[in-house]
């Protein structure tokens, strides 16, 4: 199998070129970027299977060609509110199967219309397989599977653990803080009260996370609050959550007002940004009493009476993993689950459309994060933190 990333040697892209390397299965691994140079000179860090090539993605036709000779194309290029549905469209045209970190939900929206075309060509195309979305649907799914039915689904996820990475071919503001930019202004769409809605970024809402005290979050504008209830469409609301942010919220409100009155660009509003995550919001030494940081939380019934199931990742595994390594692993997991036929689905969809096995999925994500060979046995369970409401009754 060949296969091309997009974006392979930018922050999160150099740590899933890491990942996939790995895999004996991978005949051709082509790392591609605008900057031919930077794409070559990481490729030389690898065995000879890997490449660098030069890649303009806002050409669409160039890209078409380039893709026709790679059976999978790995998007790891943002900000997916500019890239996500130009690549896809390429590699359906080419023939390929795709997947992605998508993290805007805009073009995600766009990209699941793409379903009924992906199916007709026999193509796998999984949008949003990264940390947020990616590992918090993942989680949302065990956290459902443990109710009988579903009403509500918050997905969340620590901020201070989303500091960028230093190392990337990236020249100009940083594509992770342009998104977050992006979300944080105008209205972002969340589904509640069992329709679509347009609301303003950054409120809070009290999650009742089961055995969390301090259980306030604040919208943020991710793909799951609108995937999930394209997949169940029972869901009567899902909204996507970010915490740990309670000492600069003041700053991200004023940051997102001098962007909206344009008098500073978004460009220069993600320099900020980039600079304040590395210098003054990544601070938080006590994660206690805190929602965890990275979760799936199903709100729904059991046996006709109110419930809640909370599932997160166990957070020692997590201590020393970087936002490169949680955003682009889950992405090599689902490469890998491909490759090996654990993922058959045709189309366009997320990754809590039930196609992916989630205790399959987490047993190759910890033995990436972990280091451990396949023949070391573990039990995903006791890497998982499931809390249940009844429990603690």
């Amino acid at each position: 199998m060949k296969i091309i990333i997009p974006g392979g040697c930018g922050g999160m892209g150099r740590f899933l070129v890491a990942a996939v390397v790995k895999f004996q299965a991978l005949e051709a691994i082509a790392i591609a970027d605008i900057n031919e140079s930077s794409a070559r000179k990481f490729a030389e860090k690898f065995d000879n299977r890997v490449t660098g090539v030069g890649l303009d993605v806002s050409d669409s036709v160039v890209m078409s060609e380039v893709f026709k000779e790679f059976d999978v194309v790995l998007n790891m290029t943002g900000p997916f509110f500019l890239y996500g549905k130009p690549v896809l469209e390429a590699a359906i045209q080419s023939g390929c199967h795709y997947m992605d970190i998508c993290d805007d939900w805009e073009p995600t929206e766009e990209m699941l219309k793409l379903d009924g075309v992906a199916k007709a060509n026999g193509l796998t195309a999984i949008v949003g397989l990264g940390a947020s979305p990616g590992l918090t649907n993942i989680l949302a799914l065990i956290a459902m599977s443990r109710l009988d039915s579903v009403h509500r689904i918050y997905t969340g996820w620590d901020m201070n653990a989303a500091s960028p990475e230093e190392q990337s071919s990236q020249t100009g503001a940083n594509a992770a803080m342009v998104h977050a930019v992006e979300q944080m202004i105008g209205e972002v769409k969340i589904y509640r009260d069992n329709r679509f809605e347009m609301v303003r970024p950054l409120e809070k809402i009290l999650t009742g996370y089961p055995g969390v005290e301090n259980s306030w979050a604040n919208i943020f504008g991710h793909p799951e609050a609108i995937t999930f209830p394209h997949h169940y469409p029972q869901i009567r609301e899902s909204v996507n959550l970010c915490h740990g942010m309670e000492d600069s919220l003041s700053v991200l409100k004023l940051l997102r007002f001098v962007v909206e009155w344009k008098l500073i660009s978004r460009a220069r509003a993600a320099k900020i940004l980039d600079w304040l995550e590395v210098n003054a919001f990544n601070n938080s030494e006590d994660p206690s009493g805190e929602l965890p940081p990275v979760y799936g939380l199903a709100i729904g019934e059991i046996n006709g009476k109110s419930a809640s199931v909370g599932c997160a990742l166990v957070s020692d595994p997590l201590q020393k993993t970087s936002m490169g390594e949680a955003t682009a692993y889950p992405l090599a997991c689902g490469l890998k689950m491909f490759i090996e036929g654990g993922i058959d689905r045709r189309g366009v969809f997320a990754p809590e459309c039930g196609a992916i096995d989630p205790f399959i999925f987490l047993d190759h994500f910890f033995r990436l994060i972990l280091e451990l060979p396949e023949e070391q046995s573990f039990e995903v369970s006791e890497m998982i933190e499931i809390r249940d409401s009844r429990d603690l009754l």
